[in-house]
């Protein structure tokens, strides 16, 4: 059990750079440099996501219309209205930036490897949630920025057609790119799926080292204490509670079965740092990104921890003898 809910190495890794970041940021020339390499790995970053998603397993299990609505009604629903609520309870208690970065994470996709992978172990509905959490992944690049333009407009963050423009060059731009490529390089992408992994994370670590040494320049640590730290955990751990209890209760009530609810439990409450870090530094260019995005990697964590356990809950509720999903459970990757 310990082996589940410790934190993985990507997590660590993470916490590294932070670190890093906290005592050797990269500033002047070395920054703008360094940002022109990030610009093109979070490109590279969409344009395998687009490479990796074969059209069969997009049209897996794409009839089970209501399973795919109810998830997508959690994620840019019932995930946004919660933050607003947080949003609006909690802005005396939350710096400006934690209380934008609660509200973003609400507003982005769901992971992919993770979810299905918890699906799987839990013995839920495999083919749906691999189509519920690659489709979510789609529509996020849409939904979310257009979310942040209507969520955050009153904070300076308005979609304007220089934000339009660049999440089309720098994120969708690539992805179709590597949808249209996919019948010739697809196959390749994904039997070095171990390999190209390092893509994933190594692009992530990038974003977030550039981030965090710009935030650091301008003050985080001054600005944000442990308290406040620890206040945001705590409201992450509320909101994923509270989206766990009405993804459950509401899937029962619904009457969808149990293999079903596995799916729209795993699927409907998590969201992807992977998408969103990139998301967020082509979204907030300019703002304190750094702090923005440290509640979504607070999240990350909790929601791997979390949904590890239930996972395991389900999936000792199985009756003996009773086969699992045509799908072998997957290592948990930190997406």
């Amino acid at each position: 059990m310990f082996s589940r809910i410790r934190p993985d190495n990507f997590t660590l890794a993470l916490v590294a750079t932070v670190t890093l970041a906290s005592f050797l940021p990269i500033q002047g020339m070395a920054a703008e440099f360094f940002g022109y390499l990030v610009n093109a790995a979070i490109a590279l970053l969409f344009f395998l996501h687009g490479a990796r998603l074969s059209r069969e397993t997009a049209l897996a299990g794409l009839s089970h219309w209501r399973l795919h609505i109810t998830i997508v009604l959690s994620t840019f629903v019932l995930f946004p209205l919660l933050g607003l609520a947080i949003d609006h309870g909690l802005a005396s208690v939350l710096t400006p930036a934690m209380a934008s970065g609660i509200l973003f994470l609400c507003i982005l996709p769901s992971t992919v490897q993770s979810s299905i992978a918890f699906t799987s172990i839990a013995g839920g509905n495999v083919p749906a949630a691999v189509c519920a959490a690659s489709g979510s992944n789609i529509f996020g690049i849409f939904l979310t920025p257009i979310l942040a333009g209507i969520l955050f407009s009153a904070r300076g963050v308005g979609f304007s057609a220089s934000v339009l423009t660049t999440i089309l060059l720098q994120l969708f731009l690539p992805f179709v790119l590597g949808q249209v490529l996919q019948p010739w390089i697809g196959n390749f992408v994904r039997r070095h799926r171990s390999v190209l992994s390092l893509v994933d994370r190594g692009s992530i670590l990038m974003v977030v080292y550039l981030a965090f040494s710009e935030a650091v320049v301008t003050g985080l640590w001054r600005q944000n204490s442990v308290g406040s730290l620890v206040v945001v955990a705590v409201v992450n751990a509320l909101l994923l509670a509270l989206v766990l209890l009405v993804t459950t209760y509401g899937s029962r009530w619904l009457g969808f079965a149990k293999e079903d609810e596995i799916t729209i439990v795993f699927c409907g409450s998590k969201k992807s740092l992977v998408s969103g870090i990139p998301m967020a530094t082509v979204i907030f260019a300019g703002q304190n990104i750094g702090a923005i995005v440290l509640p979504l990697m607070l999240f990350h964590q909790i929601q791997l921890m979390t949904c590890a356990v239930l996972a395991q809950r389900y999936a000792r509720r199985l009756k003996p003898g009773t086969a699992m999903p045509d799908a072998a459970p997957q290592p948990v990757k930190a997406a």
